[in-house]
């Protein structure tokens, strides 16, 4: 790896970022120049917004929306207006390898993007299911609650992606056409956490039951402007270097463990699950 093959000037590269693993910041870079294929259709034109931790996940991070100071000329950037921080922000778009390098370069563990685009942020194209085990439930339970989703989304006609959140849960997403708004999307999601709540004594639904024990909630609101998910294949601030992984719906029906699915694994896998979800944007039929 040099510079020549990049605009990215590098910097201390033998930082330890992972230490239980011992993952330098060098293999850090490294990996993210493998998986930019698959990472840029999801990253290209939406504002990113990053967790960054330079010295390492054990050390305090932080959450970074607006693109730093002394940046180079060459990245892309988007003045909007941020809700949740009532102020206009400069957001990065990372719409090609140089630029994922370079936020890799800065240390940005998680890289979180939103369900819609910059040119038309009102409109997503996915919808979203966060598929969340509260303990001592666990990704075994969120594995079963994923199936029974998938049931009742492929008796409506839907095709749906799922994805381990690299984390304790996964995520599951709908690729839609970009005429709803959040809202729709929103009710969609809610109206369908609802009626699983009804089919299952494990789901909850409302936002009162989340912390319920052994319970699985099925999260609506992520769905709504300005709100982020985890982008695939993004490494996630664990001990174990999880990667949030798109998967086929046949391995939750075996038990599998976020930490199979990491920095050293993931590169390694063959399979693309995800390689056609842009290629047939679904009608969403809200009631």
């Amino acid at each position: 790896m040099t510079e020549k093959l990049t605009k990215v000037s590098f910097s201390n590269l033998d930082k330890v970022l992972y230490p239980k693993l011992k993952v330098t910041k060098a293999q850090f870079i490294e990996y993210y120049i493998k998986m930019a294929p698959k990472m840029l259709p999801f990253l290209s034109d939406r504002p990113i917004v990053l967790t960054r931790y330079p010295d390492g996940v054990e050390k305090q991070g932080f959450y970074e929306k607006d693109a730093p100071q002394g940046m180079p000329n060459w990245v892309k950037t988007v003045k909007l207006y941020s809700e949740t921080a009532k102020r206009y922000v400069r957001y990065i778009l990372c719409n090609d390898l140089d630029t994922l390098i370079w936020l890799a370069n800065l240390a940005a563990v998680e890289i979180h993007m939103p369900l819609s685009r910059a040119d038309d942020r009102g409109k997503p194209d996915f919808a979203f299911f966060d598929v969340d085990p509260e303990p001592p439930a666990t990704i075994d339970d969120a594995a079963e609650v994923a199936l029974l989703l998938k049931e009742n989304l492929d008796a409506l006609g839907f095709k749906a992606y799922v994805k381990m959140s690299g984390k304790k849960g996964l995520h599951v997403l709908l690729p839609i056409r970009r005429e709803y708004t959040f809202k729709e999307t929103r009710d969609f999601v809610h109206a369908i956490g609802k009626h699983m709540a009804k089919q299952s004594d494990k789901v909850v639904s409302e936002f009162s039951d989340t912390k319920k024990p052994s319970k699985v909630f099925v999260d609506y609101a992520q769905n709504s402007h300005g709100k982020t998910m985890v982008c695939p294949y993004s490494l996630r601030v664990t001990p174990d270097a999880t990667v949030s992984t798109p998967i086929d719906w046949s391995d939750l029906k075996k038990s599998i463990k976020p930490a199979e699915f990491n920095i050293h694994s993931v590169p390694r896998l063959k399979k693309e699950p995800w390689k056609d979800i842009f290629e047939n944007p679904q009608k969403l039929e809200v009631k």
